[in-house]
C-alpha cells in the first residue's frame, strides 16, 4: 500500500470503540464483498440481503458499483489501472463502514484477485467475507439485463469482463453462491444463514 501524499497529517482516534457500537447494533461489523460477472446477480442479491438484515433490525448498507461511478469514482473508466483504483477507493469506504459497526455489502465485478486481496487487507482478519456469485457466463449473457454483453460482442464496449477482459474467480471465497435454479430469496437467505452461523449476527 502506498503512503499518503500528505505528510503533515495525524490519525485521530475516537472515544467510541467498535465493540461499543457492535453491542448496540447486535452484530459484528464486516465487509461482504460480492464478486462475479456482470449479470451474475451481485447487486440483486446484495440488495435483498440488506433488506433481510434491516428486517431483523440490523445495520447494513450496499455499496453498488454503478452507483459509486456516478460520484466518488466518476473520474474512472474501465482500464485495468482504473479498475484497480476503483476497488481501492471502495475498499477504503467499506473499511470505514465496517469500523462503524455496519455490515457493508459491496457489489462489484472486481475481476482481479490482487485488488480483492488488497481490499481484504484493509480490514482486520475475520471481518472480510468474499462472496463469489458464481453464475456461469452463458447464464449471465442470456440474462444481459443492461444489454452490455450484446454491445461487448459487437465491439461497442471494450475491456468487458468475461468477453474482452479477464475475470479471475476467487480461489478460497468464504461463500460461493450458485444462482442457477434458485430464487433471489433463497440465495439471499444463504448469506444471512452464513452470517448467523459464523457469529456475525446476534440471535
Amino acid at each position: 500500500m502506498s503512503e499518503p501524499k500528505s505528510t503533515h497529517i495525524t490519525w485521530h482516534g475516537g472515544h467510541v470503540t467498535q465493540n461499543e457500537r457492535e453491542q448496540i447494533f447486535g452484530q459484528k461489523g464486516c465487509v461482504l464483498w460480492f464478486t462475479g460477472l456482470s449479470g451474475s446477480g451481485k447487486s440483486t442479491i446484495a440488495r435483498r440481503v440488506e433488506q433481510l438484515l434491516l428486517e431483523r433490525g440490523r445495520y447494513a448498507y450496499v455499496l453498488d458499483g454503478d452507483n459509486l461511478r456516478f460520484g466518488l469514482n466518476k473520474d474512472l473508466g474501465f482500464s485495468p489501472e482504473d479498475r484497480t483504483e476503483n476497488i481501492r477507493r471502495v475498499g477504503c469506504v467499506a473499511q470505514l463502514f465496517s469500523d462503524a459497526g455496519s455490515i457493508v455489502l459491496t457489489a462489484f465485478i472486481s475481476p482481479y484477485r490482487k485488488d480483492r486481496d488488497a481490499a481484504r487487507a484493509l480490514v482486520p482478519e475475520g471481518r472480510f467475507l468474499e462472496v463469489h456469485v458464481a453464475t456461469e457466463l452463458a447464464t449471465c449473457e442470456a440474462r444481459d439485463p443492461k444489454g452490455l454483453y450484446k454491445k461487448a460482442r459487437s465491439g461497442v464496449i471494450p475491456n468487458f469482463t468475461g468477453i474482452s477482459a479477464p475475470y479471475e474467480a476467487p480461489e478460497a471465497a468464504e461463500l460461493v453462491l450458485k444462482t442457477e435454479g434458485k430464487t433471489v430469496d433463497q440465495t439471499a437467505q444463504e448469506v444471512v444463514d452464513h452470517l448467523l452461523a459464523s457469529g456475525y449476527l446476534a440471535n
